[in-house]
């Protein structure tokens, strides 16, 4: 995600994979604290006079009194119970106040949500704080343990074994898991469950689509983007404009580097998903093929993109490529540094005959195992997953900027899948598939050290080092990385 000064910032500048298993946190079940009714029997009535009336008058009298007495004491505890039921609950209600980090989304973004939720819950309070993303996970972790850390935090899907000090279970009691997995796509599920157990609510799906300047596909007398690898191989020559030279002059798509090319650790994290490989095995023919189809679009004898070229995102506001593959978010940043380009989004482009797969990258919302106030924590989390919530929230980041977070849950799909920015996400949405090779996630471990070690390999094969040998470097750092995040593979 991107906020607005980033957005500025840019202006002013121009699958399936073999899964890989997260070791289960060490977690005690969020307790209950339960405030007992408490209910006062009343004292026995005081004794009679020990007058002698006559028999017959002193039985009717005793009897009297008896019904008199019984009535009384019947009423008293009626009253009591009454009490319990209706008043007892209310009274034990005591103030809890929730410290909610978040990312990306300004307070004036959250606050309706948050009033909302208040006012129906009133001895709720809520104080949600937009940190910088910069150190955010390290904060987290420190501020955390020092007891200063948040109740409620934004987190990166594929964080959860850099937290597992940090990340709370969801209680079955909030939401079970047969809830969770009929509102939530597949991707969550796989995400964030380790064993029995949930770790965070999404309120957001997201991933790499492909991106292509309609009028420039026209002008080259193509009318449809492309489906496939293949369709791309066809329609980049007849996009790619060169000088007599053989400089670019406009690029087909922008794949094949890493200086120039945003989010090129994704870009090969998705082909390496397509080509059946996966990170732990990168010394693997298909981690080499997906590195070669990477690579063959930047290197001689075609050269349709290299690192003459400008930035790819600000190359492409400035129209000197065709297609670029971003996830949809980087869509805000190319139509507010040129409102006027023509684009369309589309999946990403699939291998012939295999189940499609893309690459996901979204954010998630957890609870802190060092909060005192977990299930309340939880509890709110769970209103901002529902329907309603959801949709408000849309409408209210709809006014913010050109789109809203695409909604996580399953039933709310068709209300933007013929969305013109969101369409193609939603249409993905159930063929997601995660690795921890997203850029901009700044989580300064998990990601970023993977990504450095496959910037290296990709570097060094324009040097002459073959996929294979480059990979198997690469694998030797991130078996590292794996061991100490304690990931098996």
């Amino acid at each position: 995600m991107i906020d607005n000064n980033e957005i500025e910032e840019k202006n002013q500048q121009s699958v399936g994979s073999d899964e890989i298993r997260f070791e289960e946190p060490q977690n005690e079940e969020p307790k209950i604290e339960e405030t007992p009714d408490e209910v006062s029997s009343p004292e026995t009535p005081m004794s009679f006079s020990d007058d002698q009336p006559p028999a017959v008058y002193q039985e009717n009298k005793n009897q009297y009194l008896m019904v008199v007495a019984g009535g009384i004491i019947f009423f008293i505890v009626f009253i009591f119970i009454i009490k319990g039921i209706f008043f007892s609950g209310r009274a034990s209600k005591k103030e809890v106040k929730l410290t909610y980090w978040g990312l990306w989304e300004e307070k004036q973004v959250m606050q309706p949500l948050i009033d909302d939720y208040q006012r129906k819950n009133p001895n709720i309070k809520i104080d949600y704080q937009k940190l910088p993303v910069d150190s955010f996970r390290e904060k987290l972790i420190a501020r955390s343990k020092n007891s200063q850390g948040p109740d409620i935090f934004r987190f990166h899907n594929t964080w959860v074994p850099e937290l597992k000090e940090v990340l709370a279970p969801l209680p079955p009691q909030v939401m079970s898991n047969e809830e969770y997995s009929k509102t939530f796509y597949k991707i969550h599920q796989d995400d964030l469950k380790i064993g029995s157990y949930f770790y965070g609510l999404p309120l957001m799906v997201d991933g790499l689509v492909l991106v292509y300047n309609d009028s420039l596909l026209k002008k080259a007398g193509i009318t449809n983007g492309p489906v496939t690898w293949d369709d791309v191989t066809d329609i980049v020559p007849k996009l790619t404009v060169k000088d007599q030279q053989g400089n670019l002059i406009t690029s087909g798509i922008a794949i094949g580097t890493t200086g120039n090319l945003e989010f090129f650790s994704d870009i090969f994290g998705l082909l390496l998903a397509q080509n059946g490989g996966s990170l732990d095995k990168l010394d693997h023919q298909e981690a080499a093929g997906a590195l070669e189809i990477f690579r063959k679009f930047a290197e001689p004898p075609n050269e349709y993109w290299d690192e003459s070229m400008p930035n790819s995102t600000t190359a492409f506001t400035q129209e000197k490529v065709g297609m670029i593959i971003v996830p949809s978010w980087e869509l805000l940043l190319i139509k507010s540094a040129n409102p006027d380009i023509h684009i369309k989004v589309v999946p990403v482009p699939s291998v012939p005959g295999v189940p499609h797969k893309s690459l996901a990258s979204y954010w998630v919302e957890g609870v802190s195992r060092f909060s005192k106030n977990q299930i309340e924590a939880w509890k709110f989390l769970k209103y901002l997953t529902e329907k309603e919530t959801m949709t408000k929230l849309y409408e209210i980041q709809n006014k913010q900027r050109l789109f809203g977070e695409p909604y996580s849950r399953v039933d709310l799909a068709p209300l933007l899948s013929q969305n013109e920015y969101l369409g193609a996400v939603i249409k993905q949405a159930p063929d997601f598939v995660s690795l921890p090779v997203n850029s901009r996630t700044f989580d300064n471990g998990l990601n970023d050290g993977i990504i450095k070690y496959i910037e290296n390999a990709i570097n060094s094969t324009s040097q002459g080092v073959s996929y294979s040998e480059a990979l198997k470097t690469a694998k030797q750092g991130i078996s590292q990385i794996f061991s100490k995040y304690d990931i098996s593979q």
